[in-house]
């Protein structure tokens, strides 16, 4: 168990209360103890007595646990707790033996999750800003996964509606102008370099023959080959997926017209100038929305509702939705339908990521040197690399603007952070295979450690398990990369200041210890937000 959940389960046994009332702190000054807490002053008022009186009584119960060393009161009322040491090489004893599964959840807790991310229309490739949510998406599945949370990762494509439309017949008139027709892209075409690409593919196939074939040929066409490539550009960028959802397949599986029914047996459901209305008002919403257009057609609200309708008939707990900025608006009005479906919109959460910029120099890049476009995903892994491009999505917490440094990304010097890690943990594997190779054995007993920087590693390796913990159940992944960056910092820093191998063996068996408890949780740190671990650099 971590050390903060063990130290609010004593503080619990001592004065009965709530575990999520108690907070447990580091202290940046190292005098205040290893960990503190103003529990005392919290529940002063509650349970109706001094927070000095509190505090004594949470000092003489914890101090009669063996694993603290002793416990300090500060007026007027703060509690700094000092760890046993022992506790901590325990810790790393257990690191070491569960290694790639340190960290990791003992039992699954039967919570259904599904995260649904990207989702990106198969109408051109993807780009930096879609990153981002890839990249989240990925991360949180990972760390939930890790965590003990059932899992499924799902991919949306709506390939319905007015969009694939525009796709088939800006395709189209690219193919015929390959075949000599001189026309011009229709109003809300789609004018990516990958449609021409498309078009000479087809060209390529078939000649001039499909000439006068219908727009379905082309819709299909196009679909198809967009959604092959995206998918291949997000399994590069190590980004994997359980399910892959059809729009179309959701309109022809009869789900529209089930919602239409629950929704108009709830009285939810009203005429209004020849339109169909949906009343979100009634559930928080700002106004009512309209489902149906006085042509008949659906508003693309509708096969959304259908579409949460059905993750909610799989039996999920919680269903994530990670969306771009742009739908800010888009969340109440979603919410209101699920309630208005008759089922609690808490189970929907909305994850919105803020937009991307592209720094050189210091300067936004705006425009793809390749298409005069956006960026996209395959430009950016192949100019950064995957990991810098998982490390730099990863850092940020996702309601905040990113600035990406590009020249930052490239750089091979510890001004990178994910140099910096990766850097640490090539390293410490080097001097593990050169204590190998000289026959020098991984210590289980620990009798010689004693510096204020060895100890600082100890206790960040003992918190990984919290902030997995933590993160899964916040949904920040960036918690675990400011972790590990913090992790990497102070291995350098005990390196710098203390040898590892040296003609002492018992020495070096220890310090090896330390050393490996810090890969391996680099290591599992690194794989929850889909960064490598290299061996050597």
């Amino acid at each position: 168990m971590d050390i903060k959940e063990y130290i609010k389960q004593r503080i619990n046994e001592s004065i009965n209360i709530d575990l999520e009332e108690i907070i447990i702190e580091i202290p940046k000054d190292k005098t205040h103890g290893d960990y503190s807490s103003n529990i005392a002053l919290k529940t002063a008022r509650i349970l109706k007595d001094s927070p000095m009186n509190i505090a004594q009584k949470i000092k003489n119960d914890i101090e009669k646990d063996n694993n603290f060393e002793k416990v300090e009161i500060v007026n007027p009322g703060f509690i700094n707790i000092f760890v046993k040491k022992e506790y901590l090489f325990e810790n790393l004893c257990k690191a070491i033996n569960e290694n790639e599964n340190y960290g990791r959840a003992k039992n699954k807790n039967n919570i259904k999750i599904n995260v649904e991310y990207v989702s990106a229309n198969p109408t051109g490739l993807l780009h930096v800003g879609t990153c981002r949510g890839a990249a989240y998406g990925d991360n949180i599945c990972r760390i939930l996964d890790f965590a003990g949370y059932d899992v499924t990762r799902e991919y949306y494509f709506n390939d319905a509606g007015v969009q694939i439309e525009n796709l088939g017949k800006s395709l189209k008139v690219r193919y015929r102008n390959i075949c000599g027709f001189n026309e011009e892209l229709p109003e809300n075409g789609y004018h990516g370099h990958e449609i021409i690409d498309i078009a000479q593919s087809i060209y390529n196939e078939y000649g001039n023959s499909l000439i006068d074939e219908e727009l379905k040929f082309f819709k299909e066409y196009g679909t198809k080959t967009l959604i092959e490539i995206i998918k291949q550009d997000l399994k590069d960028f190590r980004t994997t997926f359980d399910v892959w959802t059809s729009e179309q397949d959701i309109r022809n599986s009869g789900n529209i017209e089930k919602c239409l029914n629950i929704l108009r047996e709830n009285d939810n459901l009203y005429e209004c100038e020849g339109a169909t209305w949906l009343r979100t008002t009634k559930y928080g919403d700002d106004k009512d929305r309209v489902i149906v257009k006085t042509d008949g057609n659906y508003t693309y609200l509708v096969p959304d509702i259908a579409y949460h309708l059905n993750k909610i008939n799989r039996g999920f707990d919680e269903i994530v939705d990670v969306l771009g900025a742009d739908h800010h608006g888009y969340v109440s009005r979603l919410k209101a339908s699920v309630e208005a479906l008759g089922y609690n919109k808490d189970k929907i959460i909305v994850k919105l990521l803020q937009m991307v910029r592209l720094l050189r120099n210091g300067e936004e890049i705006k425009m793809s040197k390749r298409t005069g476009l956006t960026i996209t995903m395959r430009e950016l892994m192949e100019e950064v690399g995957i990991d810098a491009a998982r490390y730099f999505f990863a850092n940020k917490s996702l309601d905040t603007q990113l600035d990406f440094d590009m020249d930052l990304a490239v750089k091979k010097s510890n001004e990178n952070p994910v140099y910096y890690i990766q850097y640490a943990h090539a390293r410490i594997c080097s001097i593990l295979k050169d204590a190998k190779e000289k026959n020098i054995k991984i210590a289980d007993k620990f009798e010689t450690i004693s510096s204020e920087e060895a100890y600082d590693i100890l206790k960040k390796i003992y918190e990984f398990e919290n902030i997995v913990k933590d993160s899964a159940e916040r949904k920040l992944p960036h918690l675990i990369a400011n972790y590990v960056y913090e992790l990497a910092g102070l291995f350098h820093t005990y390196y710098a200041k203390e040898k590892i191998l040296t003609n002492d063996e018992k020495y070096s068996s220890e310090r090896l210890a330390l050393i490996k408890g810090v890969q391996i949780t680099i290591n599992n740190a690194l794989n929850l937000i889909g960064v490598s671990a290299p061996d050597k650099m």
